[in-house]
């Protein structure tokens, strides 16, 4: 027989997880419009040139692409040794590519400062487990037109400010510089030709420690010199004490002379949030930023600021992004600074409170089968005009089933509906 279940990777959704997706992804839809953020709409697919022009990192060996219409079995076999020459289109991987090319296309009908808002779902070829589907859902907004640090900070304080809405609040995000660390890795000694791999080994060093980091680099032939600075580095005296996010702390994790220009954006970053927090908090002194020097983050297409989110109930990224200046460029011909932050719908869905928010009655009327459609309807008319979400049910053997099932897809109240019976002369009584 053959499977009745999703593909593998993807999933099926019940009327109650529906709901409560729909309720999430409406609080997030409503703050980002409040911090100034416009909701746009793409294609699910692109051109297969287009995901695969070298700026998706390792997500473009993850496309689903869609082979030409027409092709027959010469044409197959002529293109065996290159595959590409059998697809015109992709699945899109991420939201991001296609902003880049919505962004080129409609520049002449949008503002000089474009704050972007996307919810859709994207597809990769992952392999399935626990955490990371085929198909899933992002949530990202994106300004284009800013190269100060009050894009980020508008970002980050949007981003914070949908976390506390959704009642996740004490989330912070920690927060590097792709330039830091290609300064970091040059005055270390790591080749140009070498840094790719070195980064991702670096990317390991919450896990697996910083003599686990240096034997890896040491594994991998990385320039044995530059291991051992980077070895000493990480283990030279630092004193502890606590540091709000500004220039001192930025600089004491740091070697000796970084980069002055990127040290005061990230300052720039960090007072600007500071002000918005101040505005909008009792806590004027809290600056929900850590400075990371080794947070790397996997996309190639990264050219300065990079976050990620994080809160006290998650051991993992809740979400992240960073600074693309030079993605737009490559579609326009013109670089456009752009920087963007996502947030980790199917991570953070699962950590909202479940309860359910719409406050309207909701009714489900038990009906003999005898009663005329007519009257049903009329009954069911009056309680939606009341204000009430309203569900007709057969009268079954098992009531109790029947009610627990609807109590569980989120109904307050139920009556029994006999033939006869006047419009809003019904009784009802509370479910659960």
């Amino acid at each position: 027989m053959a499977s009745v279940n999703p593909p593998r990777g993807m999933r099926d959704f019940l009327p109650a997880d529906k709901a409560r997706r729909e309720r999430v992804l409406a609080v997030i839809r409503d703050r980002y419009r409040v911090h100034g953020f416009d909701e746009i709409e793409t294609p699910v697919m692109e051109e297969y040139a287009r995901l695969h022009a070298g700026i998706g990192g390792d997500n473009e060996k993850l496309a689903y692409n869609v082979l030409k219409r027409g092709l027959d079995a010469d044409a197959v076999r002529a293109a065996a040794d290159d595959p590409s020459q059998l697809t015109d289109l992709g699945l899109r991987y991420d939201l991001t590519v296609p902003l880049a090319r919505f962004y080129a296309s409609h520049r002449g009908e949008l503002p000089t400062v474009f704050r972007s808002i996307q919810i859709a779902p994207v597809w990769r070829a992952e392999r399935p487990q626990k955490g990371r589907y085929r198909q899933f859902m992002q949530c990202d907004i994106d300004i284009m037109g800013d190269a100060s640090p009050r894009a980020e900070a508008e970002l980050i304080v949007a981003t914070l400010d949908t976390l506390d809405a959704l009642g996740l609040e004490g989330g912070s995000v920690r927060i590097n510089d792709r330039r830091v660390l290609d300064w970091m890795l040059d005055s270390f000694g790591f080749a140009p030709d070498e840094r790719p791999g070195v980064l991702i080994t670096i990317d390991k060093l919450d896990k697996i420690g910083a003599v686990g980091v240096a034997a890896e680099l040491r594994e991998r032939g990385a320039t044995g010199s530059a291991v051992d600075a980077f070895e000493a580095f990480l283990s030279r005296p630092m004193t502890l004490e606590y540091n709000p996010f500004g220039e001192r702390q930025i600089r004491k994790v740091l070697p000796a002379d970084a980069p002055d220009d990127v040290v005061a954006h990230l300052v720039g970053i960090g007072d600007a949030v500071a002000a918005a927090r101040a505005a909008s908090t009792t806590d004027a002194a809290d600056i929900p930023l850590v400075f990371d020097p080794f947070l790397v983050r996997g996309m190639g297409y990264y050219t300065g600021t990079i976050f990620e989110l994080a809160h006290p109930s998650a051991d993992y990224s809740l979400g992240g992004g960073g600074r693309y200046d030079g993605m737009i460029g490559r579609f326009l011909g013109q670089d456009v600074p752009a920087v963007g932050f996502s947030i980790g719908f199917e991570r953070i869905v699962d950590l909202v409170d479940a309860a359910a928010d719409d406050t309207r009655p909701a009714v489900v009327l038990v009906h003999d089968r005898d009663v005329p459609e007519a009257e049903l309807l009329a009954h069911k008319a009056a309680l939606i005009t009341a204000g009430s979400r309203v569900r007709l049910e057969h009268r079954t053997k098992n009531l109790k089933a029947l009610l627990e099932r609807a109590t569980g897809d989120g109904y307050t109240a139920f009556a029994t509906v006999s033939a006869g019976a006047a419009p809003g002369s019904l009784e009802l009584k509370p479910l659960g």
